[in-house]
């Protein structure tokens, strides 16, 4: 690997995290952002979107759109660590539709013994792992604030910093979950492989990601929320499998979702002008209208994987 220093941010080149592939021939997009827009809530989840994007290369092999070049571990992990938090009620909601799965996944588990969620936030999904019958539940998240914010019962389940595969016991766990998260992985091809290694056999891996190819994202182009200074790729479902059975996954399953939130946080997600949006959004956090719940497919797709003996 070469490093560079772009306004200040070391940034350095990678090849395509899922296969390796150095063929940089098709430029999905040059790179877009500028550091000095960046505030504490730029690696916040949930923010409101600031549509800057890295240069993202489309793999050939894979299908994979991938930052390259592509911030430094240590500047991602400080990044992350110092980010504000400020969607519990969000976060709340996430977690019920991912949760519609949990009994489909627990049918074709032996047992409910161990669980961990790869950037849990403030544990919203530990609360649904409970009630779904997992015990030795682990929440992994590297920012301080959405750990403040967690409820007390979940709390104490919470580990901060990043996820590491030598922390835990390998084969020790059923369930490894990572919603909205792989797309901020520095190497997911390696976390998913460490998470192949928790698993027990016939443990099951379950990750929620963007579909950068669905009907919405590509109305929306560069205008759609994908388009972020955290995503360091954004999957396909060809490429997203393709991680899948890279890391040694078999029954892979590949699921659209069906996300629903309030109004207001949909209309906070929609290109418009950042001082007409705040207004109008203020507006409708406080109003019955903007808490309506409204179920929209805005692309994401559930992506599960089992490790057979």
């Amino acid at each position: 690997m070469t490093a560079c220093s772009l306004n200040s941010i070391k940034m350095i080149s990678r090849s395509c995290p899922i296969c390796g592939s150095n063929d940089e021939t098709k430029v999905f997009a040059e790179a877009d952002f500028d550091p000095a827009k960046w505030d504490a809530f730029a690696f916040a989840s949930r923010k409101l979107p600031e549509y800057m994007h890295y240069r993202l290369i489309n793999c050939s092999a894979c299908d994979l759109n991938y930052a390259n070049p592509t911030p430094s571990l240590d500047t991602i992990a400080d990044a992350y660590e110092e980010a504000s938090f400020d969607s519990g009620m969000e976060a709340e909601y996430a977690s019920r539709t991912y949760a519609s799965l949990l009994p489909h996944i627990k049918k074709q588990l032996s047992d409910f013994e161990g669980a961990i969620d790869i950037g849990t936030g403030d544990g919203a999904f530990l609360e649904k792992l409970q009630h779904a019958g997992f015990t030795n539940i682990i929440g992994v998240e590297p920012s301080s604030a959405p750990i403040l914010a967690a409820k007390e019962n979940v709390r104490t389940l919470i580990r901060q910093g990043l996820f590491r595969a030598g922390d835990f016991p390998q084969s020790g766990f059923q369930l490894i979950t990572c919603f909205q998260t792989i797309e901020h992985l520095y190497d997911p091809l390696l976390i998913c492989q460490d998470i192949h290694a928790l698993l027990k056999n016939g443990g099951a891996i379950y990750l929620i990601c963007h579909n950068r190819n669905s009907l919405v994202n590509r109305l929306l182009g560069f205008k759609s929320p994908i388009f972020d200074i955290e995503h360091l790729q954004l999957f396909s479902p060809r490429s997203v499998e393709k991680l899948l059975q890279n890391s040694g996954f078999n029954r892979i399953e590949i699921k659209p979702i069906m996300n629903r939130y309030p109004l207001h946080y949909w209309f906070k997600l929609f290109p418009l002008p950042g001082t007409v949006k705040l207004k109008i959004h203020k507006v409708l956090q406080s109003s019955w209208l903007g808490n309506v719940l409204i179920p929209i497919p805005v692309g994401n797709m559930a992506a599960i994987g089992y490790k057979d003996a």
